[in-house]
């Protein structure tokens, strides 16, 4: 009869290594503040365009009536209309705001005997809003959409025709050949959706002027051009926005929170089953084991177990291949296993086979996953008879010694 001695750093670093589940079936409850939105959300979606997106071009041609200097003999005016022609180009650059860039060109006559009469070219810069889509909401199949719009621009004109001779009234005054004014536009456009990519358009605008606009000071220091056009608009790639509303991701941020909350729990957990550990230490004193085998040498290795259960956890996993990898490099050496059940839980009875369970799947391992001998083992099974440990919760263990 010889005595094992067990070494108490050997269960300290197995205990350490196993504290999750030695503590597995104690609970401890966190309260924890929730990261939630605090701020209230507004269920509004939000449209982006990307500038290489939403461009088009258009084309198209009109009449233009100028309101200048036009009286007749009996002191009445007639107004005179001709055509105009306009190509331009724009971008949206929101569902709801766009600027375009374009071009008007044509004759203009405005005296009653129509010999008055000069060539016109203007560029304009517009700020366009689809009125439509801001009452109404986002539709990129919608058919019909009202847009107004206001400009600035430059307008050349030259080319008159009428001599000073011609005028009807004695402060009636020829400036030059050609004329550069700047005009500020507003106006409004109807568009038609043709299909995705074309659309019809017909709109007016109305441009005002400094009284040298065609050539003549005399009267209203303002006079102005008005403007009906109608074409076809060419959408490149179509119109298409980004949309966001901030209320999609609230159900999945929330979920994200209930995660971090959980984590949280669980370190908390954690924390607490190592502090336990940490005020157990140091370890208690070696209790001798008698044993009735063959005399042996104790191992630095044992594998602990979770309460009423004889399933080797992944953390003690790495033990058993220790003494697997030991006993491949020690060829000669044969090793005993045996398992113990603290006394707290169960009968004696009960604890019995369960002491045999777990030195059973220790040995189960060794000889199936890692291919050791099973000339080479022997179990012992000692239940809650023998508890090696002062500590009930140490005894759930399986310990190696060496024959």
């Amino acid at each position: 009869m010889k005595t094992t001695f067990l070494f108490a750093a050997t269960a300290c670093a197995s205990m350490l290594i196993g504290v999750n589940s030695a503590n597995a079936q104690e609970t401890v409850i966190i309260e924890e503040e929730s990261i939630t939105v605090e701020q209230p959300v507004e269920c509004k979606t939000h449209y982006s365009s990307s500038w290489r997106d939403n461009w088009f071009i258009q084309a198209g041609a009109g009449v233009q009536v100028p309101f200048v200097e036009n009286e007749l003999p009996d002191g009445s005016e007639k107004h005179h209309a001709s055509a105009v022609y306009n190509i331009g180009f724009g971008h949206w650059f929101s569902p709801y705001l766009g600027f375009r860039i374009s071009g008007l060109y044509g004759k203009m006559r405005w005296d009653f005997m129509q010999k008055d009469k000069a060539q016109m070219l203007s560029a304009n810069a517009d700020l366009m809003w689809d009125m439509t889509t801001s009452c109404c909401g986002v539709n990129p199949d919608r058919v019909f959409s009202f847009i107004p719009f206001v400009g600035v621009g430059g307008t050349y004109t030259w080319n008159f025709k009428g001599l000073p001779g011609n005028t009807r009234t004695a402060d009636l005054k020829y400036t030059k050949g050609k004329e550069w004014t700047l005009p500020v536009s507003v106006g409004f456009q109807f568009r038609f959706r043709l299909c995705k990519y074309v659309d019809f358009f017909a709109e007016a605008r109305a441009q005002f002027y400094a009284d040298n606009f065609n050539g003549y000071v005399q009267g209203d220091p303002i006079e102005a051009n008005i403007t009906a056009i109608g074409g076809l608009s060419f959408n490149i790639g179509g119109r298409k926005f980004n949309g966001y509303n901030p209320c999609d991701y609230i159900g999945y941020i929330n979920n994200l929170n209930g995660q971090v909350n959980d984590l949280r729990g669980e370190l908390a957990t954690t924390a607490a089953a190592l502090a336990a550990a940490n005020a157990q230490l140091p370890c208690p004193e070696v209790t001798v084991q008698e044993t009735a085998g063959q005399g042996t040498t104790p191992m630095l290795a044992a594998v602990r177990f979770k309460i009423n259960s004889a399933v080797i956890s992944d953390e003690e996993m790495v033990n058993v291949y220790n003494v697997a990898q030991y006993m491949k490099a020690n060829p000669d050496v044969n090793v005993v296993i045996d398992g113990y059940a603290d006394e707290d839980t169960g009968t004696a009875a009960y604890n019995q086979a369960l002491s045999e369970r777990r030195a059973q799947a220790v040995k189960d391992v060794l000889t199936g996953t890692y291919g050791i001998s099973d000339s080479r083992l022997a179990i012992n099974a000692y239940g809650s008879s023998t508890q090696p440990y002062p500590e009930n919760n140490w005894n759930r263990i399986v310990i190696f010694s060496q024959r």
